[in-house]
């Protein structure tokens, strides 16, 4: 153990690390990594997204000191651990929630509030752009969000100079470079897979169908560049210096790869950038990447089309709603204990009730809910209720009503999967799951593995998440050699020797979750009665 941590601290002073920092919907996480991938400290800051003015946000204070919050946090662990001071580092990278939309003049201001993913405001936008490009663009997009904004005649669009994700928003603060790697780049705007680079059509088209506005900017002038992994993207500039660490010891011209976004450091989290595999992220939203052998027969509006970080076609499945109301409900049965006289460990709370599931009738028993706090593209929904519906025959219990409330954080991403495995017969050799759902032994790969209809892993590493992941892209750029691709890189040196515990689906719980699935597309008409009237 000391001569392990003689090493550590030997590679902390000689800058042989690689940081990740990855602003996930819930937390921002700060993972500082050896050069044997292994995580040396983390820090972390806690926050929520608001509902302001109708639009779903974050504010760049919020952004700002949960940054720097979840760097502090991490320093004071290496000099607590190790007695060292964190002075250089060997390479940085940041990644966050995809899509959504951030609008900058050319002094840097922010023209309006950031607009997340989680927005279901553009569908007008969304539809117009997707029959014109014949391509699908979802109402998270951030190419949906400009046209919507243009559509609105909104007065700041005259005015942008730049427009980002929150990954590459980062990346401009800290580097002053207008980058963005190529996966998070698929979210904003479609790419093309033979040029690596945004679709020079469709800008085309796009330009086209704005030319009458007379804007001061062409779209290939106010997007962010792309970049693939393995490219270094800039490096830490003296301002980001400071920025990064208020208490200013970190030092200027530290190399940092392109910014990526949740869903590309999840895939690298889960080694699973080959194709005929997939990953599953779950946390506030959901969504499943399946790296694609070959283009999809037509467009789907279920379906995103994006890419991994080294430009592979990805099909991406994203539900806006998920573990949220889950959440929810163990808080009001923590609640009941503590009123009771009990104290209850959260962690020992999601256990029990989550293995309570294993226990219910093989669909749940009848009963139905939807978690949706906001609005759910795949079942068409622009607002959310979240609504919990039983029958007087419904066999109401507590491990139907834990099991209902399971298969409904992944109803909406079932639908869509239904599409790529019964329609476009795409074919998944494994699935690798992360998020703390997963943190419950069994449970949650079950479900998973039923809702897909594919064997579903989870590796230690996992729980890691995208903090370590856009860490690993880090570390990659560093020791990329020519010739090495990164599918090579995870398989050969980071995931060599690590193993995962495989799950098959269950005749039962596949049965089980087609009987509710039924049920939850009939119900839908309640859930859209809910938003209609039940006033928020």
């Amino acid at each position: 153990m000391k001569n392990n941590q003689v090493k550590i601290k030997q590679a902390i002073t000689k800058g042989e690390t690689s940081l990740g920092i990855e602003f996930g919907s819930t937390r921002i996480k700060a993972v500082l990594i050896d050069n044997s991938f292994e995580t040396i400290a983390s820090g972390s800051y806690e926050w929520e997204n608001r509902l302001e003015d109708g639009i779903w946000t974050y504010n760049l204070v919020d952004i700002i000191t949960g940054l720097q919050t979840a760097y502090s946090e991490m320093k004071q662990e290496v000099e607590q651990n190790y007695g060292i001071t964190i002075r250089t580092i060997g390479s940085i990278g940041f990644s966050a929630m995809m899509h959504g939309y951030m609008a900058f003049d050319k002094t840097g201001e922010l023209l309006v509030p950031f607009r997340t993913w989680r927005n279901a405001t553009t569908s007008v936008a969304a539809k117009e752009l997707t029959d014109k490009f014949q391509f699908n663009i979802p109402e998270r997009w951030s190419i949906a969000h400009l046209y919507q904004a243009i559509l609105n005649e909104e007065k700041h669009v005259p005015r942008i100079d730049f427009i980002s994700t929150l990954a590459g928003y980062i990346h401009w603060l800290l580097t002053g470079n207008k980058a963005i790697g190529i996966g998070d780049a698929s979210g904003m705007f479609p790419i093309d897979e033979a040029t690596q680079d945004y679709n020079e059509l469709m800008v085309k088209q796009f330009d086209e169908l704005i030319a009458t506005k007379g804007y001061p900017w062409k779209l290939k002038d106010i997007l962010p560049k792309v970049y693939i992994s393995g490219d270094q993207a800039g490096e830490l500039t003296k301002v980001g210096a400071k920025i990064l660490d208020r208490s200013q010891n970190l030092q200027p011209g530290i190399p940092i790869c392109p910014p990526e976004g949740d869903a590309g450091t999840g895939m690298v989290a889960t080694n699973s950038v080959k194709r005929r595999t997939g990953n599953v992220s779950v946390g506030t939203s959901v969504f499943a990447m399946i790296v694609l052998e070959k283009e999809l027969s037509k467009v789907y509006p279920e379906i995103d089309l994006v890419t991994t970080p080294n430009g592979s076609q990805v099909a991406m499945v994203h539900a806006n709603n998920c573990s949220s109301d889950i959440n929810a409900w163990l808080g009001l049965f923590r609640e009941f204990s503590e009123a009771m006289g009990q104290t209850v460990d959260m962690n020992k709370l999601f256990e029990v009730m989550l293995n309570k599931a294993l226990e219910a009738d093989p669909d749940g028993g009848g009963l139905l809910s939807y978690g949706y706090l906001s609005g759910e593209n795949i079942t068409g929904l622009e607002k959310g209720r979240p609504l919990f519906v039983r029958s007087p025959e419904s066999n109401f219990n507590l491990a139907n009503f834990m099991r209902t409330h399971l298969f409904t954080a992944f109803g909406a991403l079932k639908i869509g999967m239904d599409i790529l495995k019964k329609e476009e017969n795409v074919a998944i050799d494994n699935i690798l799951a992360h998020g703390g759902l997963f943190k419950t032994p069994v449970v949650g790969q079950k479900i998973v593995a039923a809702a897909i209809n594919a064997p579903v892993s989870v590796m230690a590493t996992a729980g890691e998440g995208g903090a370590w992941g856009i860490a690993i892209l880090a570390t990659y750029m560093m020791n990329k050699k020519q010739e090495e691709s990164l599918e090579d890189f995870l398989d050969n040196k980071v995931f060599a020797d690590v193993d995962g515990q495989e799950i098959y689906p269950d005749g039962y719980d596949i049965k089980g979750f087609e009987d509710f699935i039924k049920r939850y597309k009939k119900g839908l008409v309640i859930e859209q009665a809910a938003v209609d009237h039940l006033i928020s």
